[in-house]
Order: C-alpha cells, then structure tokens, then sequence
C-alpha cells in the first residue's frame, strides 16, 4: 500500500468529494444552470452560484497530457520511481490531475488521447483516504 499526503479536516468545500473516494466514487458539483464545478468549492466559477449539486462521475476519460517523473524523494512517492503525472478530462465535463497506474513503461506506455478509468488507491494508516488514479481502459 502507498502513503500519499492525506486532506486535512475540517475542510467543507472537499471533504464530501475525500468521502466520495471512500466509497468508491469521483465525487463532482454542478451549479443551478448545469454548469460543471471542479475541484470542489463554495461556489461556481462560472455563475457565482452557492447551490452546489454533487454528482459521481463514471470515472471515464482521456488523456489531456501528461509528465513523467522520473526521480522524487518526497517521502509516499519515493518508491514509485519513474510515475506519470496526467490531467486528465472526464466525460462529465471536468479536467483533474492525477497520476497513471497500471503500465509497464510510462514513457512508451501512455498517450493523449488515451482513454483511462478512475479506481481508487488504498492507503495506508487508520482513517486514510484513498487517492483516485487512472488506469488505461
């Protein structure tokens, strides 16, 4: 299991979206107008609207791009060695960074414009939330 940075609580604007990960969801907001809101806040970027929907996303998407990693000594990425660093564009109409699991070579393995899916990374410690990754579908 990995050790990743955790959210820290109180926090109002995400901690619905960290329980969404819990479950097993990417958590997402809407505005009244249907407007997408991402990341997770108080009010739309677009209306200014306080009356936020949370919707789950099918976790479905595309490579926007990417960056490979190839050396980190910050302690829970350390022993990943070379990792891909992507944002990411969801079908829902939101773009999120996070990273690409499950490929052999993230220099020759990933493209843009390769579809991925959303799962969720176990962490380790008592409480921790787990980190939603990409994997190619």
């Amino acid at each position: 299991m990995a050790n990743r940075p955790q959210p820290s609580f109180p926090e109002p604007d995400t901690q619905h979206f960290w329980e969404g990960c819990r479950e097993g969801e990417l958590r997402y907001q809407t505005d009244s107008d249907g407007n997408v809101v991402f990341y997770p806040r108080g009010h739309s970027t677009v209306s200014g609207d306080r009356d936020l929907t949370w919707n789950v996303s099918a976790g479905l998407g595309t490579v926007y791009t990417y960056s490979v990693v190839r050396q980190n000594r910050m302690p829970g990425f350390q022993e990943l060695g070379a990792y891909a660093v992507a944002y990411i564009d969801l079908d829902e109409g939101f773009r999120m960074m996070s990273t690409i699991v499950g490929v052999s070579n993230p220099t020759t393995d990933i493209h843009i414009g390769q579809r991925v899916q959303v799962e969720f990374e176990e962490q380790d410690g008592e409480g921790a939330y787990p980190i939603p990754v990409f994997r190619p579908v």
